[in-house]
């Protein structure tokens, strides 16, 4: 199993961030009945103002080449189409478990 983990910070203000994590949230956690290989899916929108970090994402997917076919699904395209114009930076690990 691989565990696809990705964290985005933001920019704008604080209540854009917001929206727009809430915004992406909700678009993610539909995903699972959209995708066939994506198992599970959490997503945590940071309440601490001391981090830099304002969401993140862990999805469960079988294999390596599942993570591939999850990103290029048109529903998780969709999905993080909400971010673009304001992802600052995006950091991932995909790990085995």
């Amino acid at each position: 199993m691989i565990k696809h983990t990705v964290m985005f910070k933001l920019h704008g203000s604080e209540e854009l961030r917001r929206k727009i994590a809430e915004d992406f949230k909700a678009a993610l956690l539909a995903l699972p009945e959209k995708i066939d290989c994506l198992q599970s899916m959490e997503v945590g929108i940071n309440v601490n103002p001391a981090e830099d970090w304002d969401v993140v994402l862990m999805a469960v997917v079988p294999t390596m080449a599942d993570v591939n076919t999850y990103a290029k699904h048109p529903a998780h395209v969709a999905a993080a189409a909400i971010l673009g114009p304001y992802k600052e930076a995006r950091a991932c690990v995909d790990f085995e478990f």
